[in-house]
């Protein structure tokens, strides 16, 4: 008995075997025996992003050459155009500019009454008393000078009556307003009293 536990003590306590051979690998000495390597992909996703920025760079320099040549040709049409629209411009200024003198020549002749029927409107309308002296017509207004009859009072009365006269004459509402420009005053040489009647043409298309 003794005997087998002696055994089982000795055997417990014996060495144990060592490997067959000691591992003297380098693991990082040993070749890579991938399928693909890793350097692979790296590489490619370079060419990619390499190929897609100058496909990128390509396609933009390509639409600014065609951009290019679109405005040189537009350039180009304009400087063959540009004589004729000089010579276009120049006409139309001149045009503006006759345009302008036809306008105001058409306002002063359309603002004015005809001349005879004036004349005759007057000549038929003025009294007895009441002599015309000058008849001046300019621009938009007419200047009758007259010489009245009479003393002083007189004067005056059958001036400011014939003033009256003048402005409820429906004939010649082409004016918009008679008054007197001044007082009337004696006229030493003749001995009568001189009066001055200023008439105010309406504007052309102005209400009567």
């Amino acid at each position: 008995m003794l005997s087998l536990l002696k055994r089982k003590s000795d055997a417990d306590s014996a060495p144990a075997q060592p490997a067959w051979h000691p591992n003297f690998r380098n693991y990082e000495k040993l070749p890579d025996i991938k399928v693909v390597r890793t350097a692979f992909f790296i590489n490619a996703l370079a060419i990619l992003v390499t190929l897609s920025f100058a496909t990128y760079l390509g396609f933009r320099e390509y639409n600014l050459r065609i951009v290019k040549q679109q405005i040189d040709q537009v350039q180009a049409q304009i400087d063959a155009e540009k004589k004729a629209s000089d010579q276009a411009i120049a006409l139309f200024k001149k045009f503006q500019t006759e345009e302008t003198k036809v306008l105001e020549v058409d306002t002063f002749v359309t603002s004015k009454p005809p001349v005879s029927a004036l004349l005759l409107r007057l000549a038929k309308t003025l009294p007895k008393n009441i002599a015309l002296d000058d008849f001046d017509l300019r621009d938009a207004r007419l200047t009758l000078r007259l010489s009245v009859r009479g003393d002083p009072a007189a004067a005056s009365g059958y001036a400011t009556a014939y003033l009256e006269q003048l402005r409820a004459d429906k004939e010649l509402t082409q004016f918009s307003s008679v008054d007197f420009t001044s007082t009337p005053t004696p006229n030493p040489t003749t001995g009568r009293m001189a009066v001055e009647f200023l008439f105010k043409t309406r504007p052309a298309g102005g209400k009567k």
